[in-house]
């Protein structure tokens, strides 16, 4: 009787040593893995988070009945809006000089240039440096427009959505990626041309020398690449502006497609 009392007692310790293990072995498994195994699943195809929250896809999103057709033209039509606009205001005399926005200061490493001129009694020619630098920018900038048509016509209707569906520059980031390195091979000869041709090269190099005679200094810049890549610049500003008021001024859409592309964009 003795032995069979140790024999069960010994077999339940062991039973109940087990238990504890098993249990042990199943806690480690749900804190590592998530998995219970107290209440196993059936295998299911659920979707992971990933694959329920998808990157933002344009064609998931109602823009009521415009078709693709209509996005891409609408796109087309305001960029056109926005670089013919820009690129007339820009082209006329004072239009960089004139606009604070974009107007053309002295290269950052001759602006200690305009100071020192000034504080010689100078300051004129300082201004008419400047001044020079902008009616170079004026006079170059036209090379702009069949550059931007191309890149315009050649637009998608995968990048027309995207767009739509962007930030207010989103159209004009995208013909900044596709025109930005043709309009600097495009614009320098004519910037150098321009520099050349209302005299800001013999101004500034009157200027510079003036300056570096009166201090015993050294400065240089290349003014060609400065105004090319300043007047770059300003043709996108003045893009961007104009898509921005587009996409936020119900008033700016002039036609009737801008008014039915951009005012689905109002309504996702």
């Amino acid at each position: 009787m003795r032995k069979t009392i140790l024999l069960v007692s010994g077999l339940l310790f062991s039973v109940s040593t087990q238990a504890q293990i098993l249990d042990v072995i199943k806690s480690t498994v749900k804190n590592q893995t998530g998995i219970d195994l107290n209440n196993p699943k059936t295998t299911t195809t659920t979707p992971t988070a990933t694959q329920q929250t998808p990157t933002k896809n344009t064609s998931s999103i109602n823009l009521g009945s415009l078709t693709s057709t209509q996005i891409s033209s609408g796109l087309k039509e305001a960029l056109n809006l926005g670089v013919t606009e820009g690129v007339k205001k820009l082209a006329v005399q004072d239009g960089f000089l004139k606009n604070e926005a974009v107007k053309i200061l002295m290269p950052e490493k001759l602006r200690v240039i305009d100071t020192k001129l000034r504080a010689f009694g100078l300051g004129s020619l300082a201004d008419q440096g400047v001044k020079l630098l902008n009616r170079a920018a004026e006079d170059a900038v036209t090379e702009a427009a069949p550059i931007f048509t191309k890149a315009i016509t050649t637009m998608t209707i995968t990048d027309a959505k995207n767009i739509l569906l962007g930030n207010d520059n989103a159209a004009t980031i995208y013909l900044q990626g596709k025109t930005q390195s043709q309009l600097f091979t495009a614009f320098q000869p004519k910037v150098k041309a321009s520099l050349g041709k209302v005299g800001a090269d013999k101004v500034w190099t009157n200027l510079i020398s003036k300056y570096n005679t009166l201090t015993g200094q050294s400065v240089s810049t290349d003014l060609n690449e400065y105004v090319t890549n300043e007047t770059i610049n300003g043709v996108f500003k003045m893009v961007a502006e104009k898509e921005s008021g587009i996409r936020n001024n119900s008033v700016m859409r002039t036609t009737s497609l801008l008014q039915k592309v951009f005012g689905a964009q109002d309504r996702r």
